[in-house]
């Protein structure tokens, strides 16, 4: 079978690791990116061809299997429509979308074109993250009483100088571009939410963000658990706390670290989980980071769906349940 043919839109630092990807299972043909300059200095040091505008790539690039979204959130949903009208499948960046009706439109499109959304939630890798999965797939924790999520990370003024981070129409919010991994394992570990109370606040009185810098969420699931979120980009000079409690009556257990990565304790009755140690680093951007990467183990489930038809970890509608959370979130109960 021909090596699979695939295309990055937007050339920064997250471009830079799926360019690793592609070049272990496919072959990255073209680039595309509107600073000229960046553009073909990512598309000559991968043997890429580059184009200025992603209506060119598209027409001289008939060849092309998938394409990956790299761009600012705002763009994903337009971007990832026209590609799948040229007959690409599409590989989005998080978020899918940063509307509901932008990642209806999406599906709507996949459906009709008979082309397929692959977007990249990879916390769910995380082997404590896969360990407390099997462990509440299998009940070992009885009824489950309530939940705590912490995300403590920092952003700094450097990091929404001069760009699209922090703006609305293109960044959209902390919750989507810092947190929407920790929103998608809410809902993948514990099920449609029913209820959500928030209060989101600009504590830092921030003049480079068009929105919150911290908010305090209280959830209620369908099947009656409770549970919370506090999270904040404020955490002093670096990242501190990416975690998850979990409470049930047979046993407690809490994922730690910065990024979900660690096995913080556990107390489970006539039990004990058993993992690796996660050896994946976190994404490294420049002067901050963000979750762990495990992109390998994405392209690995893209290039299994694509040769052998095997299904993808994650779909569209679950990255919609996603969005649909975060627009949840972001009504502040009154």
């Amino acid at each position: 079978m021909p090596r699979i043919q695939f295309a990055i839109i937007g050339c920064g630092h997250a471009a830079a690791i799926h360019a690793a990807q592609i070049g272990r299972f496919g072959q990255l043909a073209a680039v595309c990116d509107v600073v000229p300059a960046k553009g073909k200095a990512f598309a000559e040091k991968h043997g890429a061809r580059f184009y200025p505008e992603l209506k060119q790539l598209l027409k001289q690039e008939p060849a092309l299997d998938v394409v990956v979204i790299c761009t600012p959130n705002g763009l994903h949903c337009s971007q990832a429509i026209a590609a799948m009208r040229a007959g690409n499948h599409v590989l989005v960046e998080k978020p899918m979308a940063l509307r509901v009706r932008d990642a209806n439109a999406m599906i709507r499109v996949a459906k009709q074109t008979g082309q397929q959304i692959f977007t990249v939630m990879q916390n769910r890798f995380n082997p404590p993250v896969l360990a407390v999965r099997k462990l509440l797939q299998e009940n070992r924790l009885g009824k489950l009483y309530s939940v705590q999520l912490n995300c403590f990370w920092n952003r700094n003024a450097d990091y929404y100088r001069n760009s699209w981070h922090g703006t609305r129409e293109l960044d959209g919010g902390i919750l989507f571009t810092q947190f929407s991994h920790f929103i998608d394992l809410l809902i993948w570990l514990f099920g449609p939410v029913k209820q959500v109370k928030s209060v989101l606040r600009n504590t830092s009185d921030r003049r480079d963000i068009d929105f919150e810098d911290t908010g305090v969420v209280l959830f209620e699931w369908k099947n009656g658990m409770v549970g919370s979120m506090n999270y904040t980009i404020n955490a002093f000079e670096k990242n501190r706390e990416g975690s998850l409690t979990i409470l049930g009556e047979k046993g407690m257990v809490k994922i730690g670290g910065e990024y979900l990565n660690t096995l913080a304790y556990q107390h489970i009755d006539q039990y004990r989980i058993k993992y690796t140690e996660a050896d994946s680093p976190a994404n490294a951007y420049g002067t901050y980071q963000g979750s762990m990467r495990n992109h390998d183990k994405v392209y690995k489930c893209l290039m299994d769906t694509l040769k052998m038809n095997k299904p993808y970890y994650t779909s569209p509608e679950e990255a919609r349940a996603t969005i649909q959370l975060i627009e949840q979130i972001m009504q502040p109960t009154k």
